[in-house]
């Protein structure tokens, strides 16, 4: 074993209590969990990335340099099924180009689909790795996951109607035994202990609330850091939020062909990245009589930006308002709200009519 391995994976939402799970109980390493995401972390992404690549880009590169300054000595990159792919080899260059000294493991690089490559990226990260307890650690990454992804949703469907503020404390305490837990027990008490707080708290909630459905980019969507926090502005307003986009439906139980065949009359062909899943997504949501869409995407995501006219049928068909936010390092907050609230505004009188 590689001994004082401290590894580091970029920040993405939550998501990063799961990655540290794995590489602490499967791969019995150190994990370095990078600073939370600010604006020094975008400024630093942006200061040393090309101009045009996405945003994603900068924001993982610039929470990488932190994870380092954070003395990790082994960044492990993650791969994707857009221009992620790419992102490691160029990142590690930068890296180097400023001067850190560090291990680049870019997971990318044994994305094959064989099994064998799966072991290799295995020992890439520990040489003498234990399989059945790296199997079991991601086994239990997984419930986590989808644990993380049941509590976050139910959180923002339900927190613009909690008076007393206890949905963010509770919530905020899920999260912190997620990234503290060290055991499938943990795990489970946690999500159990979250699942019960929730039922105690007394909801004030109209019979009919506005419900907005969030839709976009894989990784802006989900990252309240990246998005300006528009789930929770949304909620603050008295929004019932809904995203269906996150690693549960994406990864550990995807739609894929069944998706594509339920959006045919939209898009014959996937136009690449999470493209269908997002069609199919936006139509759920119009099916289901929702209030309005949000559109989120990153600057330069040409997948997200493909879509946008089969979103503006879907609006027209179904009579339903869609609100298209682009975001990038020089996004404005300030900017942010008034559009949210001037969607809020044509949505809620809207509705007001219909009833």
């Amino acid at each position: 074993m590689i001994q004082n391995r401290k590894i580091a994976i970029p920040r993405y939402a939550e998501y990063n209590c799961a990655m540290k799970y794995v590489v602490e109980q499967g791969f019995e390493a150190t994990c370095i969990l990078p600073p939370p995401l600010t604006k020094r972390t975008e400024e630093l992404g942006a200061k040393n990335s090309p101009d045009f690549v996405c945003t994603p880009f900068k924001t993982t590169l610039g929470s990488m340099i932190e994870a380092l300054e954070a003395g990790a000595d082994t960044i492990l990159m993650v791969y994707g099924i857009c221009r992620l792919n790419y992102y490691g080899e160029l990142q590690e260059q930068i890296l180097r180009d400023m001067g850190f000294d560090f291990e680049f493991i870019n997971l990318s690089e044994f994305n094959t689909g064989e099994k064998k490559n799966l072991l290799r990226a295995a020992k890439a990260v520990n040489p003498h790795v234990n399989m059945a307890k790296l199997t079991k650690a991601f086994a239990d990454a997984a419930i986590m996951v989808d644990h993380l992804d049941d509590i976050t949703a139910r959180y923002y469907q339900d927190c613009g109607f909690d008076p007393g503020h206890s949905y963010p404390r509770i919530y905020q305490r899920f999260l912190d035994d997620m990234y503290a837990a060290g055991s499938l027990a943990d795990i489970e008490r946690g999500y159990r202990d979250a699942r019960r707080a929730f039922s105690r708290v007394t909801l004030v909630k109209p019979a009919y609330p506005v419900r907005v459905g969030i839709v976009g980019e894989f990784y802006t969507v989900m990252d309240a850091f990246s998005n300006l926090e528009v789930e929770q502005k949304l909620a603050d307003m008295g929004v019932e939020v809904h995203r269906l986009m996150n690693i549960t439906n994406s990864m550990l139980r995807p739609g894929g062909k069944a998706h594509q065949a339920q959006i045919r009359d939209r898009s014959v062909y996937s136009m690449g990245a999470n493209s269908t899943t997002d069609i199919w997504q936006a139509q759920t949501f119009a099916q289901m009589g929702f209030d309005g869409i949000i559109h989120i995407k990153s600057a330069n995501c040409t997948p997200e930006v493909d879509i946008m006219p089969v979103l503006a049928n879907l609006s027209q068909d179904y009579k339903i308002p869609v609100l298209y936010l682009t975001y990038d390092s020089q996004t404005s907050d300030v900017g942010l709200m008034t559009r949210l609230e001037a969607f809020y505004d044509m949505i809620e009188m809207r509705k007001e009519t219909a009833i």
